[in-house]
Parts: C-alpha cells; structure tokens; sequence
C-alpha cells in the first residue's frame, strides 16, 4: 500500500528533525569524550591502591554506599579499589579532591577488606570529609542529578572546601560571557574573608540580584543607563525593580604569571616547590604586602561566591602575615598552582597521550633499520586488515570477534612461512 501524503509529510519532517551525524562526528565525540574521562581518570592509577602513597596530592576519589551507607562514617576510595574491590556496589563518583588517602578496607569498612592493599591503619585521621561522600551537594543537600529538580543548572566546584554548588545557589550568578578557571563559595569566603581584598583587583566579574532599596546606599550607585544594560547583562532578564552590579573588575596583570601546570623541567622545579630565578626576582620587586595593598580598592563584602582567572594565585601576597593567614585558615594550598583541577587534568591528558601512541614509544627504543623494518610491517598489517574488512563491508556482512581472530591467526601462518622459506646463506 502505498504511503499517504501526510505520512510521506510526517516522515520528511521527522528526518529533518533527526541530525545526521557523519562516521567523522562519531569519532571527534569519542575522542572528547576519551579527553573527558582521561582529564579525570589518567591522573590517577587504575591498577594499584593509592594508600602507599599517603595523602595524595590530587586523586580521582568515590565514597560506596553499599559498603559505608548514609548515617554511617564517610569514607573515600580510590580508583583502583572501585575496580578490584567494589565491583557491583552503589559507588558516588566525587570527581577529584586532594590530600586524601585510600579508605578502602580500614575500619570504617565492617565486612570488606581491601585486595590490593589489606595492610591499611583503622583511620585516616587527615582525611576532610562532607556530605559529597553521601551522595549529598550543595547548600540543598540535595543528591546529583536530582530526580526531583526540574531546573536545568550546572554544578560548579568550591576551589576551597570542594563541595559542588548549583549556580543559582551561589549568591552571584557565575559569568556567562568571561572566562573563570576556579570559584569560592559564600562560606569559604566568611572564612577567608581577607580574599576580599583579592576581588576588585584579580577576581572575575561576577553578578548578583539586589533590589532597588540596596542601591541607595553609598557604596552602590546605579544610574538609568547602567540598569537598563545591567538587564541585559550575561543574556538574562530580571524584573524592572531589580538591577544588577558587577561584584569585581578584571584587571590587567602585569605581573609575571608561572605556568599553571608543568610541562618542562624548569616548571617541574616550581611545582615541586624550587623558586625559579624569575619567581625570586619577583618578590625582591613585591615587598610590601599586596594585601594591604589591594585592600584600598575593596568595596563590601556580600553573601556571594566569587569568581577568579587562571592566573589569580600567583598574585597572592606571601609577606609573613599573609603566610600565617593561609596557615590559620588552613588554605596553603592557595599557593601552590599545581594544587589546581586544570593542572591535575593536563597532566592526565598528558600521560594519556603519551600512551595512546605505543608506536612512537617502540620506535624510540630502536635503531634505524629497525625502524624501518616495524614501519614496513605495520603498514602491511594495515593495508591487510582493512582489506580484509573491506569484503565484510561488500557482502553485508557483520564482523565478529571470530573473524578478528582468525585474521590474525591466517597472519601468523604466514609470517611462519615467510621465515621457514627464508634462506640464511648465499646460494
């Protein structure tokens, strides 16, 4: 029977509608997705328990909730052990978070002991723990993804406590338009409130909702052009009676800025604590404290989180007082670079990539003819295979794991013939 006008209508709209995605698109979406999972994975050993490391700087972590439930002690795992030790559990992925040590086994585990690493003390005692580890997020403490949160939001990480925050919860409404690389929350920033001082100079523009009563104070004056375009601002919309202010200004750093994430050996000797002789030069410049310093552009606090560039924690003060600050509110960490999810995330790109192309190893490791010999071999096999391949792809046919097998089992034969046929003398 032949299709109607309004099938054949229907049709060509549901094929308009469908995107058609090219054998190309398949594989660029793999591969960002491979960089995706490599960024947080490739930092961390998915073969050996990382409690012989001690606190590790930065590892990928995940809390089991069939092994410690909710009202029980939190405990974190490392990669390794959600393979080989909680296969089938109900895992929460914590993404990264740093200076922890493997749980896996010790004795906030009742009935499980660790396979790869058993010898484990009870407790890890200089292990931070929060809700994240039951599966709970936010100042809602609500799980991710909430089945019952209708509202499309994304999650962003406090660089300080490394707890996750939905964007509207944040107080200010994270930049749309301007790049940031690490947010504070409004607790972390009760806490340290001397980055207060940081924003107006170093901090990403951020904007918050404040109602017309607010802005007849002294500090904030807002005239009819800069609310008319302030509702305009990062493509959202408020109410008339509302207007919004920008929190901070961008500015120009002229200072030098050290690399945010090791890639030669002199920015390994930054990261791993050695001052560079620029580095040294730079604090025989900054002698006075850049706190106080800062501190005559900063405006009012707010009950806001706050945003900040790539760059910002290289122009943190480090005079006495500012160290003895980061000490008592337990933030060192804040300067050292290397401390940050971009560095942890380059340097799994980066072991990913180097073993992504096993070729390039083996040929490093050999001789000219060498080479040349695996190079004239792996364009053989190549050629063959896709040969071979290609006459499933004629036929129609599909190919299964005993047609891949038999490929290479044909191969083998004949490599064997190749070399029982050959001649080792001069006839």
């Amino acid at each position: 029977m032949a299709a109607s006008g309004e099938e054949r209508q229907g049709e060509k709209r549901s094929a308009e509608e469908e995107p058609v995605l090219s054998l190309l698109d398949v594989l660029e979406e793999d591969d960002a997705l491979q960089d995706e999972a490599c960024a947080v994975l490739a930092g961390s050993d998915a073969e050996k328990c990382s409690y012989p490391q001690g606190y590790v700087k930065r590892q990928a972590l995940y809390a089991c909730s069939t092994c410690t439930p909710d009202k029980e002690e939190p405990a974190g795992i490392c990669l390794a052990c959600t393979y080989k030790c909680h296969e089938g559990h109900d895992l929460f992925e914590l993404y990264t978070k740093r200076n922890f040590r493997c749980d896996c086994g010790n004795a906030k585990f009742k009935q499980l002991e660790c396979k790869l690493y058993p010898d484990k003390e009870k407790k890890n005692l200089a292990n931070n723990y929060n809700d994240n580890f039951f599966g709970l997020y936010c100042t809602c403490k609500r799980p991710y993804p909430d089945p019952e949160d209708e509202t499309p939001d994304e999650m962003i990480q406090c660089v300080v406590c490394e707890d996750w925050f939905h964007g509207r919860h944040l107080g200010a409404v994270p930049p749309e338009h301007v790049e940031f690389h690490e947010m504070v929350c409004q607790g972390c920033m009760d806490r340290c409130s001397f980055l207060w001082a940081y924003t107006a100079k170093l901090g990403v523009p951020g904007v918050t909702k404040i109602t017309k009563a607010e802005t007849e104070h002294e500090d904030v004056k807002v005239d009819d052009c800069s609310t008319e375009a302030a509702n305009t601002q990062n493509g959202l919309t408020i109410k008339s009676e509302e207007v919004k202010v920008e929190m901070t200004k961008l500015p120009e750093v002229k200072e030098e800025v050290k690399p945010s994430c090791p890639s030669t050996s002199s920015d390994q000797k930054y990261c791993n604590g050695e001052s560079s002789q620029a580095v040294r030069t730079e604090k025989k410049i900054h002698t006075a404290c850049r706190l106080e310093e800062y501190g005559k552009l900063q405006g009012p606090a707010t009950n806001t989180a706050t945003y900040w560039p790539g760059n910002w924690r290289s122009q943190l003060c480090r005079c006495a007082e500012c160290m003895k600050l980061y000490t008592d509110a337990d933030v060192l960490f804040l300067l050292d670079e290397c401390d940050t999810v971009q560095a942890y995330e380059n340097k799994g790109k980066s072991e990913e990539q180097d073993a992504r192309d096993p070729l390039m190893t083996a040929l490093s490791s050999m001789n000219r003819v060498q080479q040349v010999e695996l190079i004239c071999e792996y364009n053989d096999l190549k050629s063959e295979l896709r040969d071979y391949l290609k006459r499933f792809a004629e036929e129609g046919k599909v190919v299964q794991s005993e047609d891949i097998q038999k490929f290479f089992e044909d191969l083998r034969s004949k490599k064997r013939r190749r070399v029982d046929g050959m001649q080792y003398y001069c006839s």
